[in-house]
């Protein structure tokens, strides 16, 4: 059970009293950086941002995440990147090198993409030949998508009850957004086919543009208020295997900086 912290300037987080990839609870701190500068940022959300540090895992992840008023704070504003149709042209590029990457496992089929935001990618699977769905948190970006003729659902995607009917399941730069990761993974492998496979994006603190960007000082993804896990390879594969899904494929993105792609399937 985690509760509340008291602090004012952290009171609209939820402490996590245990690493929430593994549950150990020797956690470190890692490092403590102002939010104010980011556009979704509203004064009654927490000033500071802190990491820790899981001693076991080595997972970095902030020290709470937000109460469910805080949460609606924050979707209640949308970055103009993260609207329905934005540059719908030149995404529509972008996205269709992330369709082509599936396109050797499977080629047809419902595709669901979790957090659609501007929807090119469900825009384009379905010029590749995909059903698209598509679920979101901010109604107005679920009605915006709709109005397209695509099946959109304002849901969690832990409550759909569509078991087994995706052939994909994208989650582009979300994994990092939500508080337990493994409760996402969990329903990926429940809501897929047996042929199915999960596409995920996000940043990777692996790699070396991640590590030049934290020794000039310019990491952007430490300040990023709608994140509470920062991902490494290693500690995502492992992830993945424990929850069943096996990594078959990986790549870079395009969508953002240090991202990487990571394609997977369900294990035997």
């Amino acid at each position: 059970m985690t509760e509340t912290q008291s602090s004012p300037e952290l009171q609209s987080r939820i402490l996590y009293e245990a690493c929430p990839l593994c549950d150990h609870p020797d956690l470190s701190f890692a490092l403590r950086v102002s939010c104010v500068g980011h556009p979704l940022y509203q004064p009654i959300l927490p000033a500071m941002m802190t990491w820790k540090r899981c001693s076991a895992c080595a997972h970095v992840f902030t020290d709470g995440y937000f109460t469910p008023e805080a949460a609606q704070s924050v979707f209640s504003k949308i970055n103009e990147h993260q609207q329905v149709g934005h540059d719908l042209e030149s995404q529509r590029y972008v996205s269709a090198r992330m369709v082509e990457k599936v396109l050797p496992c499977v080629s047809a089929g419902h595709w669901l993409d979790v957090g659609f935001g501007n929807a090119s990618l469900l825009f384009t699977a379905r010029e590749y030949g995909f059903s698209p769905v598509g679920t979101d948190l901010r109604e107005d970006n679920v009605r915006r998508l709709a109005t397209h003729g695509v099946e959109a659902h304002c849901l969690d995607m832990t409550q759909l009850a569509h078991d087994g009917r995706y052939t994909v399941i994208s989650m582009a730069d979300v994994l990092e957004h939500v508080p337990y990761p493994k409760d996402y993974l969990r329903s990926a492998r429940r809501l897929l086919g047996d042929r199915g496979r999960l596409f995920l994006s996000m940043p990777n603190s692996e790699c070396a543009v991640w590590m030049e960007l934290d020794r000039t000082g310019t990491n952007p993804y430490w300040g990023e208020l709608e994140h509470y896990h920062n991902f490494s390879r290693t500690r995502l594969y492992a992830l993945l295997r424990e929850m069943g899904l096996e990594p078959v494929r990986y790549g870079i993105s395009e969508r953002y900086r240090a991202c990487m792609e990571v394609i997977a399937r369900k294990a035997p």
